[in-house]
């Protein structure tokens, strides 16, 4: 009698060990589904962050590579190889009719490598005057400019501030006078318009 009593209170025991074990399990089990779950979490919102990083970069290479112009709210006004008394040739670029003191920007991102006073080198009828240089072996200028924001050796991205319009120099009124180059200096300019246009820009 005293033996079977025994053998009952033994298999009660072992039970409960068993049941401890299994729930310790589950809680386990828990523990580690919770940690799946928050590892999962962070890796989407890890590769949320690098998707919006990636369109970011791209949108910032994309506005890098193209061109704009370099006013905002103009009217084109004299155009380039228009013949008339103002020049002692014919017009060597696109005029954009603009108030004095409007917001001049790189047309695309380069080197300034002209910057002053008498067309920055170009002659007095400029005005005050910028040269840049592109990567690409083209030149922009923008003339008749009333302040000047910029250095020779700035490097300068595509749509930054360069200057403000004016009516400096050869100036019949406010306006901004702007060129596409194949170097530097006068007398290489070609259809300032014609080129933009190619490069996607409305003009």
């Amino acid at each position: 009698m005293f033996q079977r009593v025994t053998s009952r209170k033994s298999r009660t025991t072992q039970l409960r060990t068993r049941a401890a074990v299994l729930v310790a399990g589950l809680g386990a089990s828990a523990v580690l589904g919770s940690g799946v779950a928050s590892a999962a979490e962070a890796t989407s919102a890890t590769s949320a962050v690098a998707a919006v990083e990636a369109k970011t970069a791209a949108v910032a290479k994309k506005k890098a590579a193209g061109w704009v112009t370099p006013v905002k709210h103009y009217k084109l006004s004299a155009s380039f190889n228009q013949a008339g008394g103002m020049w002692s040739h014919r017009h060597s670029g696109q005029d954009y009719a603009v108030p004095t003191g409007t917001n001049v920007v790189a047309a695309h991102g380069g080197t300034v490598v002209k910057a002053g006073g008498n067309g920055a080198g170009d002659g007095p009828a400029y005005g005050n005057a910028i040269v840049i240089k592109h990567g690409n072996g083209t030149y922009s200028q923008y003339a008749h400019l009333s302040r000047i924001d910029v250095r020779i050796g700035q490097v300068v991205a595509t749509g930054q501030h360069i200057a403000l319009s004016g009516s400096t120099g050869n100036s019949s009124g406010p306006h901004l006078h702007f060129e596409i180059r194949t170097t530097p200096n006068y007398g290489s300019a070609v259809n300032p318009v014609a080129f933009l246009r190619a490069k996607g820009v409305k003009v």
